[in-house]
């Protein structure tokens, strides 16, 4: 069992749990991360995800005083921040997550969604410093959400508000792991434009030209071979990203019109591209916005964390939960 010293200190721990890796950090109270530590997920497995998160745990408070864990985790949680209600890269279905862990530990542990602790990072630490009404969208293998409205996290009656990758876009379109059909995730994240360069270099299109050369020996193409296409300047990439980014900056629109944000910030694997990918999803917001001319316009802006983004963003909630009670 984890051992800690109470005292002044407001270190925190984050922990971001991802398909492949479990991230963690010892955070202070200015969001500076002091000691990290990832290791191998064991997916499949979640009492070896247990097990990791306590090691992760021992190994970051080693000699720290520290004053609580923020756990980030892809998935529904439900309101007491206790649950993995549905995780379906990681098999989990209402797992008591909170509970296991403070078995283990000797301090108190909050559940968060990955995304929302992205996005908490980046009002608190981040691009949306100095705002009280932010959102943000996470470009990854799918679309994750996160909505800050007057300075606190928007959680829903549920627990599960902020899944803006799941907004349906498209009547009777593209089958998402949601079950739904239509969402913007089957539209504006890697995985779709992944499968759009594809489309594109398995076509006869000049366009395409780049990108079958850049395919690998068994004539599959990655998503780092389209990252470099779209460094390259390719006309064909750019399309692709394009065509993604429009997809974003439509949805971004119908977000203005409900949650009126100061900001959106951009974040994930994709966001790596800068402006070749803001400058699509401003135009489309523009032209999509509603009473454009007879309101303030929002800025969209690129996420100033790149990996650290969960550990750090987890840190600070549970530091803020602890605060309120």
């Amino acid at each position: 069992m984890a051992k800690f010293t109470k005292g002044a200190s407001m270190h925190a721990i984050g922990i971001d749990i991802g398909g492949t890796k479990i991230a963690g950090a010892l955070v202070d109270d200015s969001g500076q991360i002091i000691r990290e530590a990832r290791l191998a997920t064991p997916a499949g497995d979640g009492d070896a995800i247990v097990a990791a998160v306590v090691k992760l745990v021992d190994e970051l408070s080693e000699n720290q005083s520290v004053i609580g864990v923020g756990v980030a985790a892809a998935g529904f949680i439900d309101a007491e921040q206790a649950k993995i209600v549905y995780a379906p890269n990681l098999s989990w279905r209402n797992e008591p997550f909170k509970n296991k862990l403070e078995a283990k530990i000797s301090v108190p542990v909050i559940i968060e969604n990955d995304a929302n602790a992205a996005g908490w990072a980046e009002y608190r630490y981040g691009a949306g410093r100095g705002t009280k009404h932010m959102t943000m969208l996470t470009i990854g293998t799918g679309v994750g959400g996160a909505v800050i409205a007057d300075s606190k996290m928007l959680r829903g009656g549920f627990g599960i508000a902020g899944e803006l990758g799941h907004m349906r876009v498209v009547p009777n379109g593209r089958l998402c792991g949601c079950g739904a059909n239509g969402c913007i995730e089957q539209y504006g994240s890697g995985t779709a434009l992944l499968r759009a360069a594809r489309e594109l270099a398995d076509s006869d299109e000049v366009a395409g030209e780049r990108l079958r050369e850049l395919r690998t020996a068994a004539g599959e193409l990655t998503g780092e071979q389209v990252y470099q296409a779209i460094l390259e300047r390719d006309p064909g990439a750019l399309a692709v990203l394009s065509e993604l980014g429009s997809w974003l900056g439509q949805a971004i629109a119908s977000l203005t019109a409900v949650l009126d944000p100061e900001m959106v910030v951009i974040g994930g694997g994709v966001s790596a591209a800068g402006d070749l990918l803001l400058e699509p999803i401003r135009a489309a917001f523009l032209a999509n916005m509603p009473a454009r001319g007879f309101r303030p316009e929002l800025q969209i802006k690129v996420a100033e964390f790149v990996n650290d983004a969960g550990v750090v963003g987890a840190a600070d909630l549970v530091r803020l939960a602890l605060s309120q009670r």
